[in-house]
């Protein structure tokens, strides 16, 4: 995998717009949990802390579906693609956490980049379109629609939910600690 350093670590604007701070704020969180997935094999990404059964590995899964099934259904309205379209999501409610272990470290980070780079082609040509304020394509049955900014927010507090996992588990695997990338 990748590693995440200084000289990459994406940092929201301390002046910018609403826009920028709200999709800086997402990239950091993003860049945190590829930095705590950075470096690892499939043991490492496997890797369990306590009772849990989350795993890194499947940290990433999760979050590629959540990247494309947020976009897919809350602002396009659409079903979601390949591979989430073929699950049964009914009777396998934590496909995406069990799966994850036979895919290789590999192929969950490819899964998970694809994902963020659809989001964010989704998301720049949405504000090319206009801003935060727009509504997605998807209604609630009480006719309400979720903005842009809501979806993108939702994102980043999944992001913020999951780094603390990430957090324990990399520690479990090699003692890596702390918030900031490598120097």
């Amino acid at each position: 995998m990748t590693e995440t350093t200084v000289d990459t670590w994406p940092e929201p604007p301390l002046a910018g717009t609403e826009a920028e701070a709200v999709l800086g704020a997402l990239d950091r969180q993003r860049a945190t949990l590829a930095w705590k997935c950075s470096g690892l094999d499939s043991p490492g990404l496997r890797a369990t802390v306590g009772a849990s059964t989350i795993t890194l590995g499947g940290l990433l899964k999760h979050l590629a579906h959540v990247e494309d099934s947020h976009f897919a259904r809350l602002w396009l309205n659409t079903a979601v693609g390949a591979p989430w379209n073929s699950v049964d999501w009914e009777s396998t409610p934590d496909w995406a956490y069990r799966s994850a272990a036979d895919d290789t470290p590999e192929q969950l980070l490819a899964l998970w980049r694809e994902s963020v780079d659809r989001s964010r082609a989704i998301v720049a040509e949405a504000l090319d379109a206009g801003g935060l304020d727009q509504l997605g394509a998807y209604t609630t049955r009480s006719g309400e629609r979720p903005n842009l900014r809501r979806i993108l927010l939702d994102l980043i507090e999944e992001y913020a939910r999951h780094a603390g996992h990430a957090d324990l588990i990399r520690e479990s695997v090699d003692g890596l600690t702390g918030e900031d990338p490598p120097r």
